[in-house]
């Protein structure tokens, strides 16, 4: 803004996202479209590099070396209501709750006529192209690393092909050996993460292509990456992620099916993966009904200062998300291990007043989980278990037991996930905390 110019306001984009409102006889500028979503539905998101010129009424877009754009007017699905609390105490409680709804967004029109397998339609690489690839390499921070470390497991168990998992912000600071029949994904809700962004443009760069799990439409991240797969789970307002989360691990249990139909798995296998993916809402919709019990929980362990969570295979990168979901809201101390490590160095923090929240699921894991959790009550830890339903723990080894439903192993950690949201929100919600806004934190993080 200039004084020698006061009807109109300049700006430029140039790495961190900008984004104009077109409204009714009036023009907005903002960073992100919950912004501007009260006063009108369509934006333009501008490119690096773009220059806008805006008054009360009209609007040009230029380049930096003054060569004008043609803007490309695009309309925003979602609307004000559901960027509103609609009764609930907190964007983080509401957005926990919309998960059934969310997931079958995310499912909607994604599998295959004869029920075998899921179909995507923006990855924009033929089958036969996609059978060559023998690494996949997943780019992500935050939540969105963790979602990653679990499609890595299911896609190893049921596509048979190595995967890689990095922290976005350290992969182009590395000087790795890259495979020629490697493919590239990027996981970020917000498609504007600086690191992810920085990261996927260097795998480009190297003359990769890359892929792009994302939520919202219209994105940096969208929009230079070479294909992808967008989320439909509607605006995300509480800074720490929820439905975005379970969500990704959705579609990393999808692009695991995918694959594997691509590759070894058989047509029965297929169809019982399917019935189990779209039985996810309804097992979360059950899961949720447990939230009095956990709030009751969450209130007799809101004054311990150090938390640990443990799980096995898949349930490992849940207990992550577990502890970075207590850190982030309440302020507690929380780490994230696979159960079987805490012998190794963890297991000194554990006293009476350290808890320790574990996932214990059905299967070959469960004796080896049980035995971690022995270890833990010898030492006199309390233990809250997350336990499936046909968990048959020995009596008195769990101080609290949160009961999900049993389910198929693809979706085990969707469901898994859903109780430990619930007790970090109560938890600091008993504590007082600022849910949606925690401090030092925000939504999109799009500067390194």
């Amino acid at each position: 803004m200039c004084g020698d110019c006061p009807e109109e306001i300049v700006s430029a984009r140039k790495g961190s996202p900008l984004i104009l409102g077109v409204g009714d006889g009036e023009l907005m500028l903002a960073s992100d479209v919950a912004a501007i979503i009260s006063r009108t539905q369509n934006v333009v998101y501008l490119k690096d590099g773009e220059i806008l010129h805006m008054t009360a009424k009209n609007f040009s877009i230029t380049t930096l070396d003054a060569e004008d754009v043609s803007p490309v007017v695009d309309r925003i699905t979602w609307n004000i209501e559901d960027s509103e609390l609609s009764g609930y105490a907190h964007f983080m409680e509401k957005e926990i709750f919309e998960q059934p709804a969310a997931l079958e967004n995310t499912m909607r029109g994604r599998f295959s006529e004869d029920g075998s397998t899921a179909q995507f339609g923006g990855l924009n690489i033929s089958a036969v192209d996609l059978r060559q690839i023998d690494r996949f390499h997943f780019l992500a921070c935050g939540s969105a690393w963790h979602a990653c470390l679990v499609a890595e497991h299911l896609i190893e168990r049921f596509a048979r092909v190595p995967v890689e998992v990095d922290y976005a912000s350290e992969f182009r600071y590395r000087n790795m050996p890259l495979g020629n029949n490697t493919l590239f994904f990027t996981v970020s809700q917000s498609g504007e993460t600086s690191d992810t962004l920085a990261a996927m443009r260097e795998a480009r760069r190297k003359g990769y292509k890359v892929l792009a799990i994302n939520n919202v439409v219209g994105s940096s991240i969208a929009r230079e990456a070479d294909g992808g797969i967008y989320q439909h789970v509607g605006p995300e307002i509480g800074v720490a992620s929820t439905k975005a989360f379970t969500s990704q691990l959705l579609v990393g249990a999808m692009l695991a099916l995918y694959l594997g139909r691509m590759r070894d798995m058989n047509f029965s296998d297929g169809v019982e993966y399917v019935q189990a993916l779209k039985a996810v809402p309804d097992l979360v919709r059950k899961t949720l009904e447990l939230a009095p019990r956990i709030k009751e929980i969450a209130q007799r362990y809101a004054h311990f200062h150090d938390f640990l969570f443990l799980g096995r295979l898949s349930l490992f990168p849940v207990a992550l998300e577990g502890a970075l979901k207590l850190k982030e809201i309440s302020y507690i101390h929380a780490e994230g291990y696979p159960a079987a490590e805490m012998k190794h160095g963890p297991i000194a923090l554990i006293s009476e007043h350290c808890p320790s929240v574990f996932f214990v699921p059905s299967g070959e894991m469960f004796n080896k989980v049980v035995s971690s959790m022995q270890e833990i009550k010898a030492r006199k830890g309390k233990i809250i278990a997350v336990a499936t339903e046909n968990c048959d723990l020995p009596a008195g080894l769990a101080d609290e037991i949160i009961r999900i439903p049993e389910c198929h192993e693809a979706v085990l950690p969707i469901v898994a996930t859903v109780p430990v949201q619930l007790l970090s929100y109560y938890i600091a919600d008993e504590l007082k905390r600022d849910v949606d806004k925690p401090r030092n934190l925000a939504k999109s993080v799009t500067v390194e």
